[in-house]
């Protein structure tokens, strides 16, 4: 019979330790097997049972039905096992039990440290299976101890190591602090399970945000990338499955509470926020953010793309040493150039230049100078204009006839003016007709300002008053 603070002591491992009761029973049974053929010189096969209510102990020596016996102590003949079991038949196997009087003594000593090493070997296993499925989890625990500058994580159950280079840079920790790690790789070890994790992996952002944000925690809001610089920077794009959800109001909460709760935790690093979208120009230029894009052109088979941003811009849109356009490319998965504006504007008037000169065009068409050519002048062509009068005549029905009609200006004749913007606008050339009236009016006699009184009144030659004011001055000099 096993003592009772035995089986007791069985039933508290087994909670505590949540080591199965049948794990412990099987690990005794091996080591009094092992203790009853040290202490008794057995050589015999032997079996030890023990009951999992009463705790009774029964030992069987397990023995080959043969009809002649060549090894008595693993065979026994077919006349005495019928003698024990009449069923018997030569290849069966016969138990008998040999159970000593003083064998529960024995077991005790002996088995001891057997059961001890069993019920380790049992936890570390248990250990290793909980930990080996919150991998890629995210876990809290307290700085127990350093080991070369290697910090060591008291979990509960079991410690966590947190290498130097998973460590964020400019973070101090001192014993007692409680931090939150990434877990990254669980090994299994004859010492018991390493656990290795992180305070530098995205996955720590993204699960970080699965704590903060009930609408990511319940699949509503989908964390799609994350790219991140640790302790300086992270830009994260989320997805919203229901229209009615801002995906971004959502991680960011009331006044700004959730990101901020995540950034207190990541020791100050910023958090950049953007919707994802399927379309790449959209989403390109949201990952530039906070710096606004004018526009993205794409290269889909090189996956890279061209974002040209306003010339006071530039530098916001890098970012400090490169650090935005880096994350955008992480985050976007394509390779993003920044141009400014004005870059961009220079680049295609050389290209443009370079085409004409290989289609060997004297003079670029109307159609390039608005398109194309912003940089030609508007006097270019009013010089083509008069050319074209001078070799037809100066009568007016010739001029006429050359002249376009109002729906022909509204469709030919731009002229490509350069605004302060670098845009290019259309404007088209007056009508000759309203010029020479304007001119006739210029010619006519200007007119001239008289005093009366204190006021000067502006009078026309040809008005009546004008007259009789000019025959008072006549008469006045008369006398």
């Amino acid at each position: 019979m096993v003592n009772e603070d035995f089986m007791l002591a069985l039933h508290t491992l087994e909670k505590e330790k949540g080591i199965n009761k049948d794990t412990l029973f099987e690990a005794i049974e091996a080591a009094l097997i092992s203790a009853y053929r040290r202490n008794f010189s057995s050589a015999h096969n032997v079996r030890v049972h023990i009951d999992r209510e009463e705790g009774t102990i029964n030992v069987f020596s397990c023995l080959n039905v043969v009809e002649q016996v060549s090894n008595p102590q693993q065979e026994i003949s077919l006349e005495e096992a019928k003698k024990i079991n009449p069923l018997s038949e030569p290849g069966d196997m016969l138990e008998i039990e040999v159970t000593p009087r003083n064998f529960g003594r024995i077991a005790a000593q002996t088995a001891k440290q057997v059961v001890i090493q069993r019920i380790r070997e049992a936890e570390r296993e248990l250990i290793y299976e909980e930990f080996l499925d919150r991998e890629d989890d995210i876990v809290t625990g307290v700085i127990h101890r350093f080991e070369q500058k290697n910090a060591v994580i008291n979990l509960g159950r079991a410690e966590a190591i947190l290498p130097t280079s998973e460590q964020l840079q400019g973070e101090t920790y001192r014993q007692g602090d409680r931090i939150k790690a990434y877990i990254t790789e669980v090994r299994k070890t004859t010492k018991g399970p390493q656990i290795f994790v992180s305070r530098t992996h995205p996955g720590l952002i993204k699960r970080l945000f699965e704590l903060e944000v009930p609408e990511i925690y319940n699949g509503i809001v989908e964390i799609k990338s994350v790219a991140r610089e640790p302790g300086n920077r992270s830009k994260v794009a989320v997805y919203s499955r229901n229209k009615d959800v801002d995906p971004v109001g959502a991680c960011v909460g009331p006044k700004g509470s959730r990101v901020q709760a995540i950034v207190n935790e990541l020791n100050g690093e910023k958090i950049d926020i953007m919707e994802w979208n399927d379309d790449p120009e959209i989403f390109l230029a949201s990952t530039l953010s906070p710096a606004k894009t004018i526009k993205v052109k794409l290269n889909a088979g090189e996956k890279s793309a061209t974002a040209i941003v306003p010339d006071y811009q530039l530098s916001l849109a890098i970012g400090r040493e490169g650090q935005n356009v880096r994350l955008a490319a992480r985050l976007s998965g394509w390779k993003i150039d920044i141009i400014s504006e004005s870059s961009y504007l220079e680049k295609m008037k050389r290209e443009t230049v370079e085409k004409q000169k290989d289609n060997n065009d004297k003079k670029p068409s109307a159609e390039i100078v608005d398109a194309q050519m912003p940089e030609i002048e508007d006097t270019q062509l009013f010089e083509e204009i008069e050319t074209e009068k001078e070799t037809h005549g100066d009568k007016e029905t010739q001029i006429d006839e050359e002249i376009p009609s109002d729906k022909e200006m509204q469709m030919g004749y731009p002229l490509a003016e350069e605004t302060e913007s670098g845009l290019r606008e259309l404007i088209f050339p007056a009508d000759p007709e309203n010029t020479k009236i304007e001119e006739r009016k210029k010619k006519e006699k200007p007119k001239k300002k008289v005093k009366k009184g204190k006021s000067s009144i502006v009078e026309d030659e040809d008005d009546e008053y004008y007259d009789k004011v000019e025959m008072r001055k006549g008469k006045r000099i008369k006398r």
